[in-house]
């Protein structure tokens, strides 16, 4: 009977949350699990005779157990995402997306050769900007929030005014595709990494070309740390370099990858640095020495995107595998693992009060995962 009970069971999930319904055979009565802020409610209705009248004393008691194991089964776990939206509109391959300071907007790069902006909150696209003449592979917002910076293979980047969505300055140096653009926290430099094995610094205002730090292989991804005196860079030589941003020099060079970087990022303490590369796993580094803390594995192929939460304590990453993960600083363990894209994850990223999780795939979607915090007791 119980076997036979749960069969009649339907998931059902809508933007309100989720919800299970069970529909009896003879139709005059229902039970729907609604999800609310503070749990589960249960809610019977009835079409008919009394439940007495229907079931048999046994069939009772088997239903109410019922009952009990699909709240059971429906409840969410603490702490594990959940998706909340999917964004298409792209046409090609998402290779990446970054979050506004404010958390309202969702900058997206594509292999289309647009940028699209889209508003959080309703997942819909309120932008498309339209200018590279080839792919573009990066996007990064100012500090301010007012201006947008792109990187494509056409070897140009791009900024644009966020408000009016018209291009204001094209910045041109590069010999070969940018694959990595960011802003200092100050918001008067930005960084860009080539396939020219060069990173070239920026002066916003002006647009012109203040630095160039020669590297000796690709530029895979590069991140100022949050005092903006260092900023890192991964190359796919399997090494990365922590650079002295006012002198141009390089300060440490993190050996322990073996094979190609793909993605840096700091912690926003400045202490850590993650790096995901070719041989599936995540490095954690200590700035200060240079030493390689910990080892994170779990993904089955290529990282191409790490990030920290706001207060430092999760790092997401995206994978080949076509999964996200994330992962507790402090332990290094796996704690969660989100699955759902089709094709490769290129890029991940945390909303400013980390509350939502973004990701950027190649099936030419964005997924946004809402982050449930663990309840303390």
């Amino acid at each position: 009977m119980c076997r036979c009970l749960l069969s009649k069971m339907t998931a059902i999930t809508s933007s309100h949350g989720s919800r299970l319904r069970w529909h009896g055979r003879t139709e005059r009565y229902k039970m729907t699990f609604v999800e609310t802020v503070t749990g589960f409610w249960l809610i019977v209705v009835y079409k008919g005779p009394t439940m007495q009248n229907i079931f048999s004393r046994n069939q009772r008691v088997t239903l109410l157990l019922t009952m009990v194991l699909a709240v059971t089964l429906a409840r969410p776990v603490a702490g594990q995402p959940k998706l909340r939206k999917t964004l298409k509109g792209h046409t090609a391959k998402v290779n990446s997306i970054a979050f506004s300071p404010d958390g309202k907007t969702l900058a997206s790069a594509s292999m289309d050769k647009s940028i699209r902006l889209w508003d959080v909150a309703s997942g819909k696209s309120t932008a498309t900007l339209i200018g590279h003449a080839d792919y573009v592979h990066a996007v990064a917002f100012s500090p301010d929030g007012k201006t947008l910076a792109s990187g494509s293979v056409d070897k140009s980047i791009k900024l644009w005014d966020v408000a009016s969505g018209k291009n204001t300055s094209t910045l041109r140096g590069h010999t070969d595709f940018i694959g990595s653009v960011t802003f200092s926290p100050d918001g008067r430099t930005l960084a860009s990494g080539s396939n020219d094995e060069s990173i070239k610094l920026w002066d916003v205002a002006s647009g012109k070309n203040t630095s160039t730090l020669k590297g000796h292989a690709t530029v895979s991804s590069i991140a100022f740390s949050p005092d903006g005196k260092t900023l890192a860079t991964g190359f796919l030589d399997k090494s990365i370099w922590l650079w002295d941003v006012t002198s141009g020099k390089i300060t440490a060079t993190l050996k322990g990858h073996n094979d190609f970087v793909q993605a840096v990022a700091f912690s926003p303490d400045g202490k850590t640095l993650a790096s995901g590369g070719v041989e599936n796993s995540i490095e954690l580094w200590d700035v200060a020495s240079g030493k390689n803390t910990a080892t994170l594995t779990g993904h089955t192929n290529w990282i191409y995107s790490v990030a920290f939460s706001p207060d430092g304590k999760t790092l997401a990453s995206g994978s080949s595998d076509k999964s996200v993960r994330l992962w507790d600083v402090a332990s290094g363990k796996n704690t969660a693992t989100l699955t759902g894209h089709t094709a490769l994850v290129w890029s991940v990223a945390y909303s400013p009060d980390g509350k939502t999780l973004a990701s950027g795939s190649w099936d030419k979607s964005i997924k946004l995962w809402e982050l449930i915090p663990v309840k303390k007791d």
